[in-house]
């Protein structure tokens, strides 16, 4: 049985399921409805270590590097339109692999060349994070985005952390004005 956070809130993924072993994050959003360009919205994770920085460059996953240097965390590819229902993008994690070093992971959603085009979250709805036992299918933890985030070109949804030996998923919901490089910045990355 799922179970369905507010921001702020935290759940043992460990505990949801025996025996678990790899997750799938899912990431949905609905596109503007409004006219003008249409929205082009990118998952993101960040690897990090206990000091919440990329382990390295490579542990930044995106459209542009989509699998870490080991491949324990693996972008399935980029979704140009937000169209049909279900999961827009996803990212999948093998949790029995990742290294003891990597304790956080941190899932963005950023609009992509939002400051050119003019947009922001506040035109994206129904937005939402969940995780999934890749193992079994079964869903384990959903976060429904619902606050305005009209100035945001970029937000943390969530975070999948190591505590005392169990995986735990914390629903974030964090905006960014600055975008995925704000976000890539604030974890390590070096951007050029």
């Amino acid at each position: 049985m799922s179970v369905s956070l507010a921001k702020g809130g935290n759940v043992s993924l460990s505990k949801a399921t025996d025996n678990l072993t790899a997750i799938t994050v899912g990431l949905g959003w609905d596109e503007r409805t409004t006219t003008g360009a249409p929205y082009d919205l990118d998952a993101s994770a960040l690897i990090t270590g206990q000091n919440l920085k990329v382990l390295s460059d490579k542990h930044f996953v995106f459209y542009g590097n989509l699998s870490s240097p080991d491949g324990t965390v693996e972008h399935t590819g980029d979704n140009l339109t937000g169209d049909g229902d279900g999961d827009d993008e996803s990212i999948h994690v093998d949790l029995a692999a990742l290294p003891p070093e990597a304790t956080n992971i941190f899932f963005a959603v950023s609009i992509y060349d939002a400051d050119v085009r003019g947009q922001s979250f506040g035109h994206v709805r129904n937005a939402y994070i969940r995780i999934v036992d890749r193992v079994t299918g079964l869903e384990l933890a959903r976060y429904d985005l619902t606050e305005d985030a009209s100035t945001e070109t970029a937000m943390i949804f969530g975070e999948v952390y190591r505590y005392n030996n169990e995986w735990k998923f914390r629903a974030v919901g964090q905006g960014y004005a600055s975008g995925l490089r704000g976000i890539a910045l604030d974890y390590g990355v070096n951007v050029a």
